[in-house]
């Protein structure tokens, strides 16, 4: 099947523009993007090409780097202080990680080393051009599909860096707080990478140990050790034309970074029980919940990997670090809950002013998973049309913390956040009011009857707050 007829279409409402001052590079990248579908058109410099960007602006520069005159990381220096939403593609004959991470950090949206296959050329462009024409429909920098709902400035800049970044198969090094989103993160990076087709598939470093981790990541045959009754597919086979997630990389010992250093350098993997090697193409994004970088001072994490992992480096910082993410978020998490949880024939509630005062007030130590279980908890306990403070429960610690994502049935789940819910709430109103029940009921806007129907069904006592 041709390009042409594989993508034909797809992009017409995409302009390229190629700037190369090899006449026969120029001309054929040209009439290779114009089979996509695309308008492409051709510049013999870095100099006519910001004259003809002036004129008519362009959504894709594919540009070399060494050119007569000005080079093509000026002139992408130049497009991004004037046109900061056109993507540059970069190509050089002389490619080096250090060069291509120094281009992505510039702000290159890819980077290409010659020659270069007209199936990269495609599969570059393409994936470029969907993007750039799903946020031209949708108005956002991300498609609804990645999850990630980001109002504050320090997330919208990491997620410009995740535009950035994802096109190219540079390792990505994810570092945050647990809870953060990271790999949400991480899944969106794939969804807009060259391997996007393939599968992304996640491992937390920390659940396993040395064992188990190497025969998840590398795979086993039949009889390759006691227990090993039948053949076991790798995370690497597994991922090969996709994206391996490697969470908390920092808790590997150092015996196992030396051998994922080594899959890393050479993309060879033996399954354990095989005397044969065989190669794997894969993209590395990892993840930790402390700096990599102070684990190589303490010497518990090894140097030579650490600069395998971090060819770019995003921080997502803490929600309690972007406060005007919560809001956002917590209404993304009330519409989700809400279709799970509340009946089709009921009103959904909303959160009162004062449960979103309470929101914002919230300190979230557990980031964005602690807002999503206090969100779900407090769908499950609402009974009215909005969600009060006292829904929330954020100044009430429950026992175990009750967790709705645990194999529970929908009611037995309810009832046990409910019922820890109601005895601390009523707990806490009877010590205040010295177990003077008509004040408790006056302070929390229940009757008397109410009241003590709660305190018999919970064994609470009114003499123990006399």
């Amino acid at each position: 099947m041709s390009a042409n007829s594989r993508y034909s279409g797809t992009l017409q409402d995409l302009r390229v523009l190629v700037v190369d001052d090899e006449p026969d590079i120029c001309k054929g990248l040209t009439m290779l993007i114009k089979s996509l579908g695309c308008e492409a058109d051709a510049a013999r410099s870095a100099e006519i090409a910001l004259a003809r960007i002036e004129r008519e602006p362009v959504d894709i520069v594919v540009s070399d780097i060494k050119m007569g005159g000005m080079s093509g990381v000026q002139l992408m220096d130049e497009i991004k202080k004037r046109w900061h939403d056109t993507s540059v593609v970069l190509l050089t004959g002389f490619g080096t990680i250090e060069l291509a991470v120094e281009c992505i950090h510039k702000g290159a949206a890819h980077f290409l080393t010659k020659p270069f296959d007209n199936e990269e050329i495609i599969r570059t462009v393409t994936r470029l051009g969907e993007d750039i024409l799903a946020r031209r429909r949708s108005n956002t920098p991300l498609e609804p599909a990645d999850g990630i709902i980001a109002v504050d400035p320090q997330m919208r800049e990491v997620l410009e860096v995740v535009n950035k970044v994802a096109p190219s198969n540079i390792p990505v090094l994810i570092e945050g707080e647990s809870g953060t989103g990271k790999e949400l993160v991480a899944r969106a990076i794939h969804r807009r990478s060259l391997y996007h087709d393939g599968e992304l598939v996640p491992l937390n470093c920390a659940a396993l140990p040395d064992s188990l981790l190497e025969s998840e990541l590398f795979g086993y045959r039949r009889g390759a050790f006691t227990g090993a009754d039948r053949h076991h597919t790798g995370i690497f086979q597994r991922a090969d034309n996709g994206t391996v997630f490697l969470d908390e990389v920092s808790s590997m010992s150092q015996v196992f970074q030396g051998k994922l250093l080594r899959v890393l350098q050479e993309h060879r993997i033996r399954t354990l029980g095989s005397e044969a090697e065989e190669t794997v193409n894969f993209r590395i994004v990892s993840a930790s919940n402390r700096r990599l970088e102070d684990a190589v001072g303490e010497r518990s994490f090894r140097e030579d990997l650490f600069y395998r992992l971090n060819g770019v480096i995003l921080s997502i910082p803490p929600l309690r670090d972007r406060p005007s993410d919560i809001v956002p978020l917590a209404t993304y998490f009330l519409n989700t809950s809400s279709r799970i949880y509340i009946d089709e024939d009921k009103t959904a509630p909303a959160f009162s002013p004062a449960a979103v005062s309470a929101l914002q007030r919230h300190t979230w130590k557990g980031n964005v998973r602690e807002l999503q279980h206090t969100v779900e908890r407090a769908v499950v306990l609402s009974v009215g049309e909005e969600i009060e403070p006292a829904h929330l429960m954020l100044d009430l610690e429950l026992d175990g913390d009750a967790d709705l994502s645990t194999s529970h049935s929908y009611e037995q789940a309810k009832q046990e956040v409910l019922n820890s819910f109601q005895r601390k709430f009523i707990c806490r109103v009877l010590e205040r009011t010295e177990g003077n029940i008509s004040k408790a009921a006056e302070e929390c806007g229940l009757t008397r009857a109410a009241i003590q129907k709660m305190m018999r069904k919970l064994n609470i006592e009114r003499s123990d707050f006399c």
